[in-house]
């Protein structure tokens, strides 16, 4: 296989593959060092017209994670969390949730590689959004589209669930 520089494509490829859901995690904090490089990471993802029409708010307060574990039903793990990260894209912008859903994936692969774990919890659209954006103190010129918990992850090693097979995903040129 011929592959431009193999060290970084490994590592990308590996870093990918791994990436999983962490629920639990340990009572440590991530240094700001690392908050801030994970940050860089979700704001270089690729949106459309390089619009960047998102806005980070970093939860560490653990009053603040204790309340959006109770406003997101399957995100009660957040209290936990050592930081909780929520992104927020434009309201009026047409590729919003695209573009921060793309910031997002790279905010989780970004905590993946420096050895946290992370969980995506969805924002966009669910019952709870408002009340998050106004906890934040975010103007209605902005709509979350997701929450992510993070922090030193509190599992016995990595088990990788099973995926779906490519044989049965991937199509040439038409559904058969």
């Amino acid at each position: 296989m011929n592959v431009r520089n193999p060290g970084i494509a490994n590592f990308g490829v590996t870093i990918i593959q791994s990436r999983h859901s962490v629920r639990k995690f340990k009572e440590e904090e991530i240094p700001p060092e690392f908050i801030r490089k994970v940050l860089e990471c979700a704001s270089k993802a690729p949106t459309g017209r390089n619009k960047q029409p998102w806005i980070f708010v970093v939860i560490k307060n653990k009053d603040t994670l204790k309340k959006l574990a109770e406003f997101a039903p399957t995100g009660q793990f957040i209290e936990g969390a050592a930081v909780g990260f929520l992104v927020f894209g434009q309201a009026d912008w047409k590729f919003t949730v695209e573009d921060c859903s793309a910031a997002t994936e790279n905010l989780l692969l970004a905590i993946h590689a420096y050895g946290y774990g992370g969980c995506w919890i969805a924002g966009n659209q669910m019952p709870y959004a408002d009340a998050v954006r106004e906890l934040a103190a975010i103007p209605e010129t902005y709509k979350l589209v997701s929450i992510v918990a993070a922090g030193v992850p509190d599992v016995g090693g990595i088990t990788l669930t099973e995926k779906i097979s490519l044989d049965k995903l991937v199509f040439f040129e038409k559904y058969s």
